[in-house]
């Protein structure tokens, strides 16, 4: 059943969201802040959605039928790793500051917490992306570390922030 806020609601990812998670991360924009690759298909967001699991939350945020952001939660299946999981997300430039990264994050981590019973969610960030590691520190995430050369991005080697939250230090 859809989550709805206004005029942004949130659904499970689902065959109909296909070309619009494609047009998503394939944005300029977006996909230098992601580690998508540019110019990807339709197949490949079809095969990644065809590789459902029990372990794995896919959310879209859409305004009025049109995604506009994505969020991919995965609770990790090594035994001795099952109380973490990790996240990436991605919103279209025309609706970055304007709450949806906060509803699916919010979302996201409510699963998380009350569905899964993650201790440990985990993420990277690129170290200059000022306005994606404020809004996870606004969700209790904190920085464990930098990755120095990480990633290639604009023909150049950038950094990226490790970044987690636990459960135990929010009080939960």
């Amino acid at each position: 059943m859809p989550v709805s806020n206004n005029v942004i609601t949130l659904e499970r990812f689902n065959e109909s969201h296909i070309e619009g998670v494609t047009a998503l991360y394939n944005d300029p924009a977006v996909t230098r802040q992601v580690l998508q690759m540019p110019f990807q298909s339709t197949e490949i967001w079809r095969k990644r959605l065809a590789a459902e699991d029990e372990r794995a939350v896919k959310l879209v945020a859409l305004h009025q039928g049109t995604v506009i952001g994505h969020m991919g939660l995965e609770q990790f299946s090594r035994v001795r790793r099952s109380h973490a999981g990790s996240f990436g997300m991605g919103v279209l430039p025309a609706w970055q500051g304007k709450g949806v990264g906060s509803k699916l994050l919010a979302t996201a981590l409510d699963i998380a917490d009350n569905w899964m019973n993650l201790q440990r969610v985990e993420l990277s960030v690129y170290a200059d992306n000022e306005a994606a590691i404020s809004l996870y520190r606004k969700f209790g995430f904190e920085t464990e570390g930098l990755f120095r050369d990480y990633a290639v991005r604009d023909g150049r080697l950038v950094d990226t922030l490790s970044m987690a939250r636990l459960r135990r230090t929010l009080g939960a």
